[in-house]
């Protein structure tokens, strides 16, 4: 593992750097004060990973990023801010980290990558996805939310509601989504504390997370409305299959599985096969590897790589992987891998699975006629 620090003492001080570096004996770390010796170093050899702080010495840092990714599009991008990072640098980096840069958050970044690239051991994937001009962003008021809900006895409705209500765009499409028959049951929603009281705060997770998330993208031939309405069906499904205790890891998972069709020259798995890019990645492990960069779990990144085929997930059991499998083949109308779950015990279930689903389509149906 190859990881190259950019920047100074102020925000990347050696003795972190050490750190990394006595870390795993597999991992070679260099450093370099500025743009213009990092970009020597990256057009000289190959960099898993580079680190970048919030401001260097005689460049922009969006142009330094800019340079990897045409030089070295494989390399996973970390950048480094004290606040809310500009526009472009959240179109070119693939993760971010808050100052003061802590140990244990930097360790567990640069390891999460590693594990990903194990995971999914594919440089043509990586490449094809480092050379994408604008990766979906990060969905940041998603990640704000996850935080304030580790804190729930300190955080309130009222709380919840005042988050949301900053990315006015997102705050419209909650209430919009809360009242439509599949979530409101006739009720209307007029304001954003009554919609996180009445829907709960998992439920309001999932659609802040589906909001962000199918709002953008490089592709202007997706339905993203049925996208969206399908991945909250699948979504509700998981959550059904799991105990309490992975219901969250489930539910996210399923939400996010087609995140992959977001990005140009992906190949859709469930599209015919002619009229796909032979030697394009399938959509559904380069949405995992997208995830991955953002730093989500690896039990989700396994269930959005494998939901086709979850015999290749790394448990015998059925967990996360299997429920995504289910409840996304489901929500699609595709056939379910009925040898897979009589493998893992779960085939007595389908029918009462596959009956939920139906009713959860049907009253998705009826908000359309």
């Amino acid at each position: 593992m190859r990881i190259l620090f950019v920047g100074g003492e102020d925000s990347l001080p050696s003795d972190l750097t050490a750190l990394v570096a006595d870390m795993d004996d597999s991992w070679e770390v260099q450093r370099a004060a500025d743009g213009t010796s990092a970009t020597a170093l990256i057009a000289d050899s190959p960099q898993d990973v580079v680190v970048v702080a919030p401001a260097l010495p005689d460049m922009p840092v969006a142009t330094l990023l800019g340079q990897v990714r045409t030089l070295r599009p494989e390399t996973s991008r970390i950048a480094v801010f004290g606040g809310q990072p500009p526009a472009r640098v959240l179109s070119l980096a693939h993760r971010f980290l808050p100052l003061p840069v802590g140990e244990a958050q930097l360790l567990e970044a640069i390891g999460s990558l590693e594990e990903l690239r194990e995971l999914l051991d594919n440089p043509a994937l990586r490449e094809r996805i480092g050379q994408i001009e604008k990766l979906p962003s990060p969905p940041q008021t998603y990640i704000a939310l996850a935080h304030a809900l580790e804190a729930e006895e300190e955080t309130s409705a009222s709380d919840i509601a005042q988050l949301i209500a900053g990315d006015p765009a997102i705050a419209a499409k909650v209430l919009q989504l809360c009242n439509s028959a599949y979530f409101s049951a006739g009720r209307t929603i007029t304001d954003l504390r009554s919609a996180v009281t009445r829907l709960g705060m998992s439920t309001m997770r999932d659609l802040v997370l589906a909001s962000e998330v199918f709002a953008h993208g490089g592709r202007s031939d997706l339905d993203r409305p049925a996208m969206q309405q399908r991945a909250l069906v699948a979504s509700q499904l998981a959550r059904r299959m799991l105990p309490e205790s992975s219901a969250e890891l489930g539910a996210t998972a399923a939400l996010l599985a087609d995140i992959g069709l977001l990005l140009p020259g992906i190949r859709d798995e469930r599209a015919d096969p002619d009229t796909q890019p032979a030697d394009a990645p399938g959509h559904t492990e380069a949405g995992a590897y997208l995830l991955g960069l953002w730093g989500l779990p690896m039990p989700i990144i396994e269930a959005v790589a494998f939901q086709r085929d979850p015999a290749r997930a790394g448990t015998r059991s059925f967990w996360v992987t299997g429920a995504v499998h289910v409840a996304t083949a489901l929500a699609a109308g595709e056939p379910v891998r009925e040898d897979y779950l009589q493998r893992t015990g779960m085939l007595d279930k389908l029918d009462g699975w596959r009956g939920h689903a139906e009713r959860l389509l049907g009253i998705d149906e009826s908000q359309h006629a």
